[in-house]
């Protein structure tokens, strides 16, 4: 069994809690690691750093190219610039990956969800560029280049042919922003088209294809999303099957991964045990399955699947009552 380098950065709030609850659920069930333990986020002030993304995490995560990641703490409004954005834009993170798909034991109004959303990772109006222009006037400019739409249309048409899904529908408003929603559809169509005619493919606008989502997400597949949209769309549809909680997340580049779960750092709980480290544990999934240790990746699915389905040692956003540690020994017991 091949032994792999990971950096770790246990993030802010409850990030220590899940990640390490995640650390020692791979390695119960098989993982051969060295974490390469790095700060991110308030955390990395607290230590002595001099900005929330230390250049030594960067080199870390450049240098072994994959990391873990738990939460960080993102001001609203002013402050520094959040570091989930610095870090898919610094390493090219240009690909975010989300999984949703209902779960045994987690009751929704909905049943039988299995979607993707990928959502471009870099520009649009999350590049950041915002100007005061006169006082009680700003503007934010959308940033779409042709390079970052071929490229993530490329991407979720690759990703639906390993994964034997067979439809992409491009979320968009081209109907309005017609330059950059434009350059993003033409760039899908033309993948689609050129390299991937196998492959089912539509576009909605964003608006009507929320309410499809809300009325019935069983009809979609894989969801294709620029920035902006692909960040509301892929909350959205945890919600249907339970939340931020029990859903996965990846930003992937060419060459780096990292893997983190998606909800927030939960201050108000905090060091409380009580956090639900389901989220991060699924995106140790996908991680295994990243490094090909699909054996492991299997096994602690069944043991996470098998653990909801019971219902019993669940955290109480799932219903129950058990704290970080409870559920944690009880996933680390199913591994056994």
């Amino acid at each position: 069994m091949a032994k792999h380098t990971i950096v770790l950065i246990p993030g802010d709030g409850i990030g220590p809690e899940v990640t390490e609850a995640t650390r020692q659920v791979l390695e119960a069930a098989g993982l051969s690691v060295d974490w390469v333990e790095l700060p991110a986020g308030t955390r990395a002030i607290e230590q002595g750093f001099e900005n929330v993304l230390p250049q030594r995490t960067l080199a870390a995560i450049q240098a072994h190219k994959v990391a873990l990641k738990g939460p960080v703490t993102t001001p609203v409004a002013g402050g520094f610039t959040s570091v989930n954005v610095q870090l898919r834009k610094r390493l090219m993170l240009y690909a975010a990956v989300r999984p949703v798909r209902s779960l045994a034991g987690v009751k929704t109004r909905y049943e039988n969800v299995d979607l993707v959303v990928i959502r471009e990772n870099t520009e649009g109006l999350y590049s950041g560029i915002e100007n005061e222009v006169t006082p009680g006037v700003v503007t934010s400019l959308k940033v779409a280049t042709e390079t970052a739409c071929t490229r993530i249309a490329r991407y979720a048409f690759r990703y639906a042919t390993r994964q034997h899904r067979k439809r992409i529908t491009v979320f968009h408003k081209a109907n309005i922003m017609k330059m950059t929603d434009g350059l993003f559809l033409k760039c899908a169509r033309r993948i689609y088209e050129e390299e991937y005619p196998n492959i089912e493919y539509n576009e909605l606008i964003i608006d009507a294809a929320c309410m499809k989502m809300v009325q019935d997400p069983t009809q979609f597949d894989i969801v294709l999303c620029e920035n902006l949209y692909g960040d509301v769309v892929s909350d959205l549809c945890a919600a249907l099957v339970g939340g931020l909680g029990v859903v996965p997340g990846a930003n992937i580049g060419d060459d780096v991964a990292v893997f983190e779960a998606v909800h927030g750092s939960a201050p108000d709980i905090a060091g409380k045990g009580v956090a639900n480290p389901l989220a991060c544990i699924m995106s140790g999934v996908m991680m295994l399955n990243h490094l090909h240790e699909e054996a492991i990746a299997e096994k602690v699915r069944n043991a996470y699947n098998s653990l909801l389905a019971e219902g019993k040692s669940l955290t109480r956003d799932l219903g129950g009552t058990a704290g970080t540690r409870e559920f944690t020994d009880a996933m680390i017991r199913r591994l056994k």
